[in-house]
């Protein structure tokens, strides 16, 4: 069964004077509906409203749509403990930002080639990759940034690894730009935060590179100062590029933060109650790299 959400607007009177209305609301629901006084409930406990006079709920309807909450959706029968694979797989060729070069996969020693070199019936296959270090999905630190940031070998595990995690599902917002106020009913202090737009649907088509979704300088500062751990997104980037100037990453980068992008599969996961991992190889001297990021659902 789809998951239900109840769209409706409200009208709230205080019992000492002024009141509040909401337009086109929308609340998770178990089952297939919901009474109005249930609901007026829920927004009541919800929002954390004192003094209520009176509520009215209009215009109510039930609709079909993934739950932002619970993010049970992707979840139907996963299981405490299983994995959920979060990037993009690296192909020869594929471009995953323009005015960057695909990367070239190839054998160095071929298994026919290997047939010289060792016993009959033993056989190796070594490849080689060329590749810009922004390819698939990958991992900003510091040192992309910064030049007397930390690089790859310098930033620690505990930077990028086994991160208690939360999932912000964005899916439908209206505007390609994302503000603070995003993420501001969320606990982000020490956590991996994940923002799910559903651009990554776009990915391997044209259409991913233009007109992405990207986060405010006002989100990074929040999120900085909020105390995310790490901040990644299925975006093309974090930042938007149709300028030069890129704040988003200044700020996080700037704070120590790492950024994954082109993340992939984030519907998967549920909002919160799931470890997230995204390793780079330890090289000296580089700000970016591939990983495979993926996550464990908490018991």
């Amino acid at each position: 069964m789809s998951d239900k959400r109840v769209c409706f607007d409200f009208e709230i009177e205080f019992s000492n004077g002024g009141g509040i209305q909401g337009q086109d609301f929308r609340l998770d629901i178990d089952g297939n509906d919901i009474s109005d006084r249930e609901l007026a409930a829920y927004i009541i406990k919800d929002l954390q409203l004192l003094m209520v006079g009176s509520t009215r709920i209009l215009n109510k309807k039930i609709i079909s749509e993934p739950h932002k909450r619970s993010g049970t959706s992707g979840l139907q029968g996963t299981e405490p403990g299983t994995l959920i694979d979060l990037s993009h797989t690296i192909v020869d060729g594929m471009i995953t930002y323009k005015g960057l070069p695909a990367p070239l996969i190839c054998d160095h020693l071929s298994r026919l080639q290997s047939r010289d070199h060792y016993a009959e019936g033993t056989e190796f296959q070594i490849g080689k990759i060329e590749m810009a270090s922004n390819t698939g999905t990958y991992l900003d630190t510091p040192y992309h940034r910064f030049a007397d940031g930390d690089d790859l070998e310098k930033v620690g595990l505990e930077r990028m690894s086994g991160l208690a995690g939360v999932l912000l599902q964005l899916r439908g917002h209206q505007a390609r730009a994302i503000d603070w106020m995003s993420f501001a009913a969320v606990d982000l202090a020490g956590k991996a935060v994940l923002i799910e737009t559903g651009w990554s649907d776009n990915w391997g088509t044209d259409s991913y590179f233009e007109g992405h979704p990207f986060l405010t300088e006002d989100a990074a500062i929040y999120l900085r100062d909020k105390g995310a751990a790490l901040v990644g997104i299925d975006s093309l980037n974090i930042d938007d590029t149709s300028g030069g100037d890129r704040p988003v990453h200044t700020t996080l980068l700037g704070a120590g933060i790492p950024i994954v992008e082109h993340m992939t599969n984030l519907s998967a996961l549920p909002a919160s109650g799931f470890r997230f991992w995204a390793t780079p190889p330890k090289v000296r001297g580089m700000g970016t790299f591939p990983v495979r990021a993926h996550a464990r659902i908490d018991a």
